[in-house]
């Protein structure tokens, strides 16, 4: 009997398969999408700037979907679809022809159009099309930071920036979770959205003016290493990516190489100077160039700005004389300037995490010709990105050691825990200090009475160096008459740097071009909003710390003794224990605080009497 009842239901089991294997293989098109496994949906985490203000933010939004086989009146759906989704009657009805599944009609539309296809749902007017859900991306700050911050496609998944490289933090796997939905974690930055705000505006009027193809401001925090701001323009909205083109996603202050011309005397100097090729004492004399003989006895003759007669360190610095800067690198070796230069972090790249950065150009000893040790110690045969001279700054503001720089400071579960912190990272002591300070020192000079005095500004002292190269003509492959890249690194206050600011204005089509007259004026600017943002003090003013937030004591309700209190000034809601007394009338008129009361303040109370206050 037993046996009877298990091959009756091993018959009926199979019986079951075999129906269900034949709906399959005969109706296959019929089985809809939604029958297949879905893996539970995730909720991208947020990206923030320091202080937790919103950068960028998840949004649900829906998009139209199509069965085709459950379409019965394709002219008709393409019809409507066309007017509700703007978009092509004709094609629309060729998709429906052509395609016999599922299909996506248009993807994360707006809540109008959502509006208008659900009506046509309601009234049954659109059958087999669906509304689904789905994730989408907000960035409410339009172009704010979009080098930096990167973008998502229209599968929610990210594409370039912090939204490409942090990708796994923002949307985790979903394999192995067993939840109906799964939310992301909230990646922090270091950028201040003020500072940022500020610097995108700064970067935006310099363009103007100077009508260039691109500037660059970055703002660090000099003794962590933390970005505060990162102004690239031009930028674009990563709301709006279909006309988005490679030059205008080009993440200029990590891969847009150049010559940094006199800038980088400062390092080129510091170089001669820890090792011992110079000492602060050291002079030279510059004639309007330098000269030397090259091993094969010709000459090489290397163009300065003007005849500075015998020049130190500082007066090379402050000058920006070329020939100074030239004859000191002949106090070193080519493989010595070349492992300090290096280690200062040019030839490789900074490990900021963004997508797409450059290592930059700096060639080995076994490759320089006799003229390239003084043309490279002038900041020309070598190309560097913005952020590699703000990493190698970093050693000058830290009593020579150089600190890797950051732009996230943390990641944060959904539900709080903190799971990364990036702190402070020193990578090595490269220089000493008195090397480190005594660079900042003399270029403290060169804003005070050398090529930086537009930095100037009163009450702090501000280390300044300015730079103007020329550019290579990519058609002749020589260096362009006309165009150039005008600099300025910045360092404050003098005494124990807190700020790293640099400044670069790529292909500047105005009336100047040097870095002195262009760029310095860019830094003071710069300096001007950050010193009072930031609480740095100036000579002759007093900066009084507070922690940024104030307690307002909670206003008592006066007793109603004998006669009525004065009540100007308290909120309705203060007021609301008023109306709870059976002895008097309270009307409350209006809104906010009270402004006017009758009786009058000091009227003496009497039972039933009415007391009206009048709210504004």
């Amino acid at each position: 009997m037993r046996l009877k009842i298990v091959l009756v239901a091993f018959a009926v089991f199979s019986g079951i398969l075999l129906v269900r294997y034949a709906t399959i293989m005969l109706r296959g098109e019929e089985i809809s999408m939604r029958s297949q496994i879905a893996m539970p949906p995730v909720e991208r985490g947020p990206i923030l700037d320091r202080n937790g203000k919103i950068l960028a933010i998840q949004t649900r939004l829906d998009s139209v979907t199509a069965w085709a086989p459950w379409v019965s009146n394709p002219p008709e759906s393409a019809h409507l679809l066309a007017e509700a989704l703007s978009m092509n009657e004709e094609n629309l009805l060729s998709r429906f022809r052509e395609n016999q599944r599922f299909m996506y009609i248009k993807r994360k539309i707006s809540p109008t159009e959502s509006a208008r296809v659900q009506a046509h749902i309601t009234e049954g007017k659109l059958e087999g099309i669906s509304l689904e859900p789905e994730f989408g991306r907000s960035y409410p700050n339009r172009t704010l930071a979009s080098h930096l911050i990167g973008y998502v496609g229209i599968d929610n998944i990210g594409l370039d920036g912090l939204e490409y490289t942090f990708n796994q933090e923002l949307s985790p796997p979903v394999v192995g979770q067993d939840e109906d939905i799964v939310f992301g974690n909230q990646v922090f930055l270091t950028i201040d959205m003020q500072i940022q705000y500020a610097m995108e505006s700064i970067a935006e009027q310099t363009l103007k003016t100077h009508k260039a193809n691109s500037v660059m401001i970055l703002v660090m925090e000099a003794k962590t290493g933390e970005m505060l701001g990162y102004a690239a323009l031009p930028n674009y909205d990563p709301n709006i990516i279909s006309n988005l083109t490679p030059e205008r996603t080009k993440n200029k202050p990590i891969s847009l190489l150049y010559e940094p011309g006199s800038v980088f005397k400062v390092f080129s100097l510091a170089s001669a100077l820890e090792l011992g090729g110079i000492t602060t004492s050291s002079t030279f004399v510059c004639n309007g160039y330098y000269e030397t003989t090259g091993g094969d006895g010709r000459k090489i003759r290397i163009g300065c700005l003007g005849r500075h007669g015998v020049v130190d360190i500082e007066r090379i610095l402050n000058l920006s004389c070329n020939a100074g800067a030239a004859y000191a690198s002949d106090t070193i070796d080519a493989e010595s300037f070349h492992y300090m230069l290096g280690h200062f972090g040019f030839g490789e790249t900074t490990g900021i995490p963004l997508n797409g950065e450059e290592s930059g150009i700096l060639r080995g000893p076994a490759l320089w010709s006799p003229r390239s040790k003084p043309t490279i110690a002038i900041g020309q045969e070598i190309a560097v990105t913005a952020m590699q001279m703000m990493k190698a700054a970093t050693a000058l503001a830290n009593e020579g050691i150089i600190l890797q720089p950051h732009i996230v400071k943390k990641i944060v579960s959904p539900k709080g825990k903190l799971i990364k912190e990036y702190g402070r990272e020193p990578l090595k002591q490269l220089l000493s200090p008195s090397t480190a300070q005594n660079i900042v020192n003399y270029m403290a000079s060169v804003t005070e009475t050398g090529t930086g005095r537009k930095a100037a500004l009163e009450g702090i002292r501000i280390s300044t160096k300015t730079g103007t190269a020329q550019t290579i003509d990519p058609e002749t492959g020589k260096y362009s008459e006309t165009a150039f890249v005008a600099s300025c690194l910045a360092l404050f206050p003098a005494e124990d740097p807190s700020i790293i600011a640099y400044v670069v204005i790529e292909s500047p089509s105005g009336d100047e071009y040097y870095g002195g007259r262009i760029a310095a004026p860019v830094i003071g600017d710069v300096a001007n909003f950050l010193i009072p943002y930031l609480g740095i003090s100036r000579a002759g003013e007093t900066v009084i710390p507070h922690p940024g937030r104030i307690t307002i004591p909670r206003m008592s309700l006066p007793e109603i003794t004998t006669v009525i209190p004065d009540f100007t000034g308290y909120s309705k809601r203060s007021l609301l224990p008023l109306l709870s007394r059976d002895d008097i009338q309270v009307f409350l008129n209006g809104s906010g605080w009270v402004w006017k009361q009758e009786p009058p303040p000091g009227t003496a109370l009497t039972k039933g009497m009415t007391l009206s206050l009048e709210l504004r």
